[in-house]
This record gives C-alpha cells, structure tokens and sequence, in this order.
C-alpha cells in the first residue's frame, strides 16, 4: 500500500528537480548549432544599394558581426544606440540583416536612429534566418577571418555582454 504512494511522490521530486534546474537558466544562453560551424552562405541585396548584393564571403578573411534586427522590433531599438556606439569605435565591420521586413520601413528607421552598419542586407522572406536558426530578432554573430560562427547572441545586446564577452572575444580572434 505504501508503494503506490512512494511512485507518484517520486515522480514529483524529481519533476520539481528539472524545474529546480530550468529556473536557474538564463533564458538569453539558447546554444546554437552554428557556433563552431561555418556560417551559412548567402547572397541578398543590400538595403541601401539594392542593385548590390552581399555574401558573408565578402568579409573572408575579417573578423565581422552580423546584427539580425529590423523596424518593427523594439527590442532592437533598445540595442540600436549601442550598435551606433560601436560602429563609432570601428573595431570591426558591422553588417546588418534586415529581418522580414519593408524595404522602406527599414530605411526609415535608419534615417530616424542612425545607420550603425558599414552595410545592411535584405533578407525579405526570412531564408537567410532560417539557415542562421534565428529565432526572434535582435540576434547578433561574431564570424571569425575563416567565415566560422564563433558566438551567438540572442536578444538585445547589452553593455555588459558586449564588454564581458563580445569585445574581448573579438580581439582575441584579431590576434588569431
């Protein structure tokens, strides 16, 4: 008799256990796939220059940042002025990928908030960040010199992440 009790009351210590662990998670560290993988090849058109296009094999060779954002997103508004910041300090090219969004209201908002990328490109239907496993926009990339993700980060970047993590992560792939 007392079995049948102990089974459901060890189901439910060890259901709290895993909730126990998944509180303790930082929603914001979602590892991906790519990291450590080769970045996904593409080729879309720019936004400001639509009769160009851009390929991730343009920057071989350079240490780059690939910022998935868009207009609507205001997530990436609260990022956008320290993506300007950075792009002020130049330490490496900072390309954007504008995310299922109108060409127009793209370039508004760039107009209104400042344009922080060396290039944007289009990616209308989403394809691109599907390959890039983009699961909401913002979402930045660090690509090393041999086109290889080397760290992922989903949501808005922060100053902290980008002092703790991204910049150092940077230099240390400049000198490699």
């Amino acid at each position: 008799m007392k079995a049948k009790f102990l089974i459901p009351l060890a189901l439910f210590g060890v259901l709290i256990g895993f909730l126990a662990v998944g509180l303790k998670r930082d929603p914001r560290e979602i590892p991906s796939p790519l990291v450590s993988k080769a970045a996904p090849v593409f080729k879309v058109p720019q936004l400001i220059l639509p009769d160009k296009t851009f390929s991730p094999a343009d920057l071989k060779g350079q240490v780059w940042m690939l910022n998935v954002w868009a207009s609507w997103c205001v997530a990436c508004r609260l990022e956008h002025p320290l993506l300007v910041e950075l792009s002020r300090s130049q330490v490496l090219p900072l390309i954007g990928l504008n995310y299922k969004d109108k060409r127009e209201d793209a370039l508004k908002f760039l107009g209104q908030h400042g344009n922080p990328y060396n290039l944007s490109a289009l990616d209308v239907d989403g394809r691109v960040g599907i390959d890039y496993g983009v699961y909401g926009v913002p979402e930045t990339y660090i690509i090393d010199k041999k086109g290889v993700i080397r760290h992922k980060q989903v949501g808005p970047l922060t100053p902290e992440a980008l002092q703790k993590t991204i910049l150092p992560l940077i230099k240390q792939l400049k000198n490699s």
